[in-house]
């Protein structure tokens, strides 16, 4: 039998090594998780009211939410962590990539203006901080993958969920970054000199 949960695998370990693996185990999780899931989400927390919320505070802000979340029922099974969450979030993590690859390459064809991207008023801030455009293909990136994660999440609710849709869940990234980005691509046709109006530098 494979062993995925390296805590299951420590614990059929004996002596020193069990130690030593935990010891590892506890490096590990605690230098990923402090430089990969909570700076991002910290930050973020802290630019929302930057003079109300601290860098430490969106912090403990972060980990209240990882509480909240109980990962720990993630993992107690691999079909709750490989097909409701990694495939879960790979159907919003496509979209994003499909717009992003799209006004990155094709659209703004690699030239970014910096200064622009930090002005409230810049060629950037599209409609009040909002890209619609992108909002739009966005949605319509995730839309298909919503009938599979239902049926997979709360089967007991969502019993009648086509096969179909248990298809596209599957390949939940593909489906997303493929629609969204051309979604995104038709949404945008024409608009390259209005995109590029200010000049890189």
């Amino acid at each position: 039998k494979a062993i995925w949960d390296p805590v299951d695998l420590a614990s059929r370990m004996t002596g020193a090594a069990v130690l030593i693996a935990l010891i590892v185990l506890l490096i590990d999780t605690v230098s990923v998780n402090l430089a990969a899931n909570l700076v991002g989400p910290a930050y973020d927390f802290s630019s929302l009211a930057p003079k109300q919320i601290s860098y430490r505070t969106g912090g403990y802000m972060t980990a209240a939410i990882a509480l909240v979340m109980m990962p720990w029922k993630i993992l107690e099974s691999t079909q709750g962590y490989i097909f409701t969450w990694l495939i879960g979030y790979s159907a919003l993590l496509g979209p994003i990539a499909g717009i992003l690859i799209v006004d990155y390459y094709l659209i703004r064809k690699t030239h970014l203006d910096v200064d622009q991207l930090y002005r409230h008023d810049g060629v950037y801030s599209y409609g009040n901080g909002w890209n619609m455009v992108a909002i739009i293909a966005f949605a319509a990136g995730v839309l298909p993958n919503i009938p599979g994660f239902l049926s997979v999440a709360f089967p007991a609710a969502f019993p009648s969920v086509g096969s179909g849709f248990k298809m596209i869940y599957t390949y939940a990234w593909f489906v997303g970054i493929t629609i969204s980005a051309l979604v995104y691509a038709i949404m945008t046709k024409g608009r390259t000199s209005a995109v590029m109006a200010v000049a890189p530098r």
